[in-house]
């Protein structure tokens, strides 16, 4: 095959290849030879019929496949001697093509970057330590034990109080007509809770079981449901049953009903989950720090092309959210052309970070097991209860879905092995000092 490169720019590369109709003619005879073994023909004993008979009868049908074959080792080979690698599937173009004449075609590709990853011993990092603080594991265990209070009859004649659950039929109308999902029988409802349209509950406050009422609100503005946003509505309840919440107990009982053997055991779990959460905050504001140096160390120009693709899908997601209740806090006063130029250095920094990353995971061998595939998905079945087979089966046929997973596998890595050889100083701190770095980080991002 004759290659001659016709454009070197920066990252873009053309090769123009011309295939000679000698090389089209072995490429078609060598795979008539292949599938001679297993073709029978008429007249022929099975896998004997001649080349050349082969070549009459399935000839047009093989040139595809054979110059196929010839263009995909002629462009690797085209990057392999010149010691690229393309960054995407190269774009080609075929000239008209004869039988028994020479094929022209060109190739058209940006190449990955030459990146030389720094020495990263050279990097000094901050790890934060959050301990769990005793007054937020009691928080959280009085969240815990309100949440697990049970409600038992009233028995005594009484209006319902905030705090109550009342049980009740209801049957809401706008403008006179009964509307889907504003019925109900034998609802329970804790009032107070805010569960309902405001207002709602409030007005069942001083209801007694068996007593009626007409309760008037008003659907808010941004409600879910276009036809009800905004209209007035009444509801004709009637009150069923009275129930009363039972005290929030701090004891072993609450820790058995999770089972849990005491109060202490409990304790403990809450607090090694708050500390774990604290960590992962903590690793995720180190690992900001660690981009940020990395992106800062290293110069290299990013495939366009890689740029644009990964911009359009973030600009896709910010056009949604532009459209939404919160346009004005993603906008923050900023034109389309300042958060289009905003959000393109986002979509650099993505590529150049990833572009590194992958280059720092290939020259030190990290590789991505089995294991470590199934264990994602395996964490990301556990978020759907019942249906953890539907989770694995969507894996198996979606590769693109599979590649999403191994992404941040492979980015974990990566750090890790970064970490392993940069000083990281490990510095106690609080809460509030973990939220607040990380809040800082969040804003430097964005500026």
């Amino acid at each position: 095959m004759q290659v001659t490169e016709t454009l070197s720019e920066g990252l873009k590369r053309e090769f123009q290849m011309v295939i000679s109709a000698g090389e089209i003619d072995s490429a078609v005879e060598e795979r008539l030879v292949e599938m001679a073994p297993q073709v029978n023909l008429h007249g022929f004993r099975p896998g004997k019929a001649p080349v050349k008979i082969l070549r009459q009868r399935f000839g047009k049908a093989v040139l595809g496949e054979a110059i196929d074959k010839i263009v995909r080792e002629g462009m690797a080979s085209a990057f392999d001697d010149r010691s690229l690698t393309p960054a995407f599937e190269p774009e080609l173009d075929f000239g008209e093509y004869k039988d028994g004449e020479d094929l022209s075609f060109t190739v058209k590709s940006e190449i990955l970057p030459e990146i030389k990853p720094m020495d990263f011993s050279s990097l000094e990092l901050v790890q934060l330590e959050v301990p769990a603080k005793d007054e937020d594991v009691q928080s959280e265990l009085e969240r815990f034990a309100e949440a697990m209070r049970e409600t038992t009859d009233v028995e005594e004649a009484r209006p319902a109080e905030s705090g109550d659950v009342v049980v009740i039929d209801f049957v809401g109308k706008v403008d006179g007509e009964e509307f889907a999902g504003g019925s109900a029988e034998g609802y329970h409802l804790e009032l107070g809770a805010g569960a309902f349209i405001p207002g709602f509950e409030d007005q069942l406050i001083g209801v007694s079981p068996g007593e009626e009422k007409d309760v008037n609100v008003k659907f808010p503005d941004d409600y879910g449901a276009e036809n009800l946003a905004g209209k007035d509505a009444v509801f004709a309840v009637k009150l069923t049953g009275l129930k009363a919440k039972t005290e929030a107990k701090l004891d072993d009982d609450l820790a058995k009903k999770v089972g849990m053997d005491d109060l202490a055991a409990l304790k403990a779990q809450i607090a090694e989950r708050i500390t774990g959460s604290y960590s992962q905050a903590a690793r995720a504001r180190m690992k900001q720090e660690l981009f940020d140096k990395l992106d800062e160390a290293h110069e290299f120009e990013s495939p366009p092309t890689l740029v644009e693709r990964e911009f359009e899908q973030i600009w896709a997601e910010v056009k949604q959210q532009l459209e939404g209740d919160k346009a004005d806090e993603v906008r923050e006063g900023k034109s389309d052309e300042e958060l289009e130029a905003d959000y393109r250095k986002v979509a650099t920094r993505r590529v150049r970070l990833g572009l590194l990353l992958a280059e720092i995971g290939k020259q030190n061998s990290i590789e991505i097991t089995e294991q470590d595939i199934g264990q994602a998905i395996r964490a990301q079945a556990a978020n759907f209860p019942g249906q953890e087979q539907m989770v694995y089966e969507y894996y198996q046929k979606n590769p693109q879905a599979l590649g999403q997973v191994q992404a941040p596998i492979l980015e974990d890595k990566v750090v890790d092995f970064i970490l392993e050889l940069a000083k990281v100083e490990k510095r106690s701190a609080t809460p509030e000092e973990l939220m607040e770095t990380a809040g800082d980080k969040e804003k430097s991002e964005e500026a």
